[in-house]
């Protein structure tokens, strides 16, 4: 049997925690004194931030709908994901807790509870993805067929293509980088043309550089 191909997985489980801290690190700064953001960079963070939980919503929501049964169905006994759906059950309200900092923040509230927010959800995030790909990711290459892997990858779309695809080309290394390309074609490459100038102008926006 072929190993199923987890790239994907992997660069999106990076990115959600990659911007979390990227975020997490902004509020405190910002709630410390260490930086400045008028009104209009205040309502650019709490977009991106509800970006971002909505990316996050949208990819633990699948997990439960889409990819757990399919790791429950080729492994049976072998895995037990009662806690991880757990800690999906946690995040919901953490990401709305953000949601709702955020939009206060861009109101022209303080940062502080914002920055409270965002650290309590990258915690969350950082320990339940560091749990999944230590124990979850052996038993998908072990016990699920790279082509099932494949097709359910497919059922997994849904979100803002343009943020996802925003975030593998930030977070994807050269290798993985090169993966996708061959197996997306040319297809990818022009819309990451088209979309790194965009991207580029709301990160120096919301983040400065």
């Amino acid at each position: 049997m072929d190993t199923p191909d987890l790239t994907g997985i992997r660069i999106i489980h990076r990115a959600m925690r990659g911007d979390l801290h990227r975020l997490r690190a902004l509020a405190e700064d910002l709630d410390a004194g260490r930086g400045r953001a008028d009104s209009a960079r205040a309502a650019a963070v709490a977009r991106y931030a509800e970006d971002v939980c909505a990316a996050i919503h949208h990819h633990h929501t699948r997990e439960d709908e889409v990819v757990w049964p399919v790791i429950e169905r080729s492994a049976g006994a072998a895995v037990d994901l009662a806690d991880l759906s757990d800690d999906h059950s946690e995040l919901d309200p953490l990401l709305d807790r953000v949601r709702t900092t955020a939009r206060a923040f861009a109101s022209g509230r303080g940062v502080g509870d914002l920055a409270t927010a965002l650290r309590t959800l990258s915690e969350l995030i950082d320990e339940h993805i560091e749990e999944e790909e230590r124990r979850i990711f052996p038993v998908i290459e072990k016990y699920v067929p790279a082509a099932e892997w494949k097709e359910m990858e497919k059922s997994l779309r849904g979100g803002d293509p343009r943020f996802e695809l925003a975030w593998v080309d930030r977070y994807a290394s050269p290798d993985e980088m090169a993966h996708i390309r061959k197996l997306a074609g040319p297809i990818l490459s022009l819309l990451l043309i088209l979309l790194r100038p965009g991207h580029r102008r709301r990160q120096r926006i919301v983040f400065g550089s």
